[in-house]
C-alpha cells in the first residue's frame, strides 16, 4: 500500500493524538480481537484491517516512532510500519499484549510460557443451612475431595527409579508452533499439557497423574445475612496446580424454606391469623422473630392484610448496614363449623349493624356507583 493511501493511525485504532499507551493498547486490543482472522476465516477485508491496525499500534506504541509519525506523518515511519510473522518477542512492542489477546481467541494460557506453571482447578461445594443459620451466621465443617500429591513418585507421575522424558511434540517447549495466515502462534502442547514433559513409565500408585485422591475437612464461616445463591471464596482450597498456585473453593448457599418466616431482601416476612373478634375489639398478641417472641397491640379495627413493622427484626446487612425489619402480615380468619346459636347471633349482630360498620365495603360500593353513573 502507498505512503499516500494510508489511512490515519489514530484514525485506525479510533484514538485521540494525546491518547495514552494505556488508552491504545486498549483499543489495539479491541480492533485486533473484533479481526483476527481466525475469528473470520477466509474475510480478506477483516485481514486487511487486522494487518492495518497492527501497523499503527507498531507505530503508537513505541515512543520515538510515534513522535516522528507526529512530527512527519507516515514519511517519517516509511521503514517500520512492517509487521513481522516470526513471531513476537520480549523486546517487540507486541510481547505483553498479544499474550492477553490470545487468551481471548485461542482460550485462556495462550502465548504464556510453561514456566508459570499451570493452575489448579477450582472446585465448587454446595451448601445447604437454615434459615436461623442464613441470618445469624454460622460455622460448618465439610468434607471435599482433593487431590494430594503422591508420595511414591514425589509428584513426578514417572514409576520410581524412572523420570519424565522430554515431550516429543514440543521438544521440552510446552508450546507447539502453528502458522496463523501471515503469522504464527503459539499455543500449549496438547499432548503434554504445557509441562514439556511426558511420562512413560507411570507411577503404579498415582498412575502417571503426580497426586492421588483423598478427602480434607475444612471449616467454613458463613457469615449472616448470606441468601441462596450465595458464594462464598476459599483461596487456594481447590485443586492442586502443577507448577502453579492451587485453585479455589467456592462454597454454593441454598437457605432452607422456613414454616413460619419468608424472606425479603433483608427484610423477614411472618403472617400472623388473627379471628374476626380480635381484629374488631384488638387485642395484644405474642409475634415470633429470629430472636424470641415480642408483644404486639392490635388496634381495634383492623383489616387483613394490614402490614405492622418491627424495626431491626430483619436480617443483617452482608455489607454491614445494620438489620431489615420484620413484617407482621395480619390474616383475619373467617370461622368454620358454626352452631345454630353461633349463627343466631351472627345473623343478630348482621341486622343491627346495617353497612356503617363495614368501611372497606362502603368505600367499595361507592366506588361503584361512581363507576357505572
Amino acid at each position: 500500500m502507498a505512503n499516500g493511501e494510508k489511512r490515519d493511525y489514530y484514525e485506525i485504532l479510533d484514538v485521540h493524538r494525546n491518547a495514552s499507551e494505556t488508552e491504545i493498547k486498549k483499543a489495539f486490543r479491541k480492533v485486533a480481537i473484533q479481526f483476527h482472522p481466525d475469528k473470520n476465516p477466509g474475510d480478506k477485508a477483516a485481514e486487511e484491517k487486522f494487518k492495518e491496525a497492527s501497523e499503527a499500534y507498531e507505530i503508537l506504541s513505541d515512543g520515538q516512532k510515534r513522535a516522528q509519525y507526529d512530527q512527519f506523518g507516515h514519511a517519517g515511519v516509511s521503514g517500520g510500519g512492517g509487521f513481522s510473522s516470526g513471531g513476537f518477542g520480549a523486546g517487540t512492542p507486541f510481547g505483553d499484549i498479544f499474550g492477553d489477546i490470545f487468551g481471548d481467541i485461542f482460550g485462556a494460557g495462550g502465548g504464556r510460557g510453561r514456566s508459570q506453571g499451570r493452575r489448579g482447578d477450582d472446585l465448587l461445594y454446595n451448601m445447604e443451612i437454615n434459615f436461623e443459620d442464613a441470618a445469624f451466621g454460622v460455622e460448618k465443617k465439610i468434607e471435599i475431595p482433593f487431590a494430594k500429591r503422591c508420595n511414591t513418585c514425589n509428584g513426578s507421575g514417572s514409576k520410581p527409579g524412572t523420570d519424565p522424558k522430554v515431550c516429543p511434540a514440543c521438544r521440552g517447549a510446552g508450546q507447539v508452533r502453528y502458522q496463523q495466515g501471515f503469522f504464527s502462534v503459539s499455543k500449549t502442547c496438547g499432548q503434554c499439557n504445557g509441562e514439556g514433559k511426558v511420562v512413560d513409565n507411570p507411577c503404579p500408585d498415582c498412575r502417571g497423574k503426580g497426586n492421588i485422591k483423598d478427602t480434607k475437612t475444612l471449616s467454613i464461616k458463613v457469615p449472616a445475612g448470606v441468601d441462596t445463591g450465595s458464594r462464598l471464596k476459599v483461596t487456594g482450597e481447590g485443586g492442586i496446580g502443577k507448577g502453579g498456585p492451587s485453585g479455589d473453593l467456592y462454597v454454593a448457599i441454598t437457605v432452607k424454606e422456613h414454616a413460619i418466616f419468608q424472606r425479603e431482601e433483608n427484610n423477614v416476612i411472618c403472617e400472623i391469623p388473627i379471628s374476626f373478634i380480635q381484629a374488631s375489639l384488638g387485642c395484644e398478641l405474642e409475634v415470633p422473630t429470629l430472636d424470641g417472641k415480642v408483644s404486639m397491640k392490635i388496634p381495634d379495627g383492623t383489616q387483613s392484610g394490614k402490614i405492622y413493622r418491627l424495626k431491626g427484626k430483619g436480617i443483617p446487612s452482608l455489607q454491614g448496614y445494620g438489620n431489615g425489619d420484620q413484617l407482621v402480615v395480619i390474616r383475619i380468619e373467617t370461622p368454620t363449623n358454626l352452631n345454630k346459636k353461633q349463627k343466631e347471633l351472627l345473623e343478630e349482630f348482621a341486622r343491627i349493624s346495617g353497612e356503617e360498620i363495614h368501611p372497606m365495603k362502603k368505600g367499595f360500593l361507592d366506588k361503584v356507583m361512581d363507576f357505572i353513573s
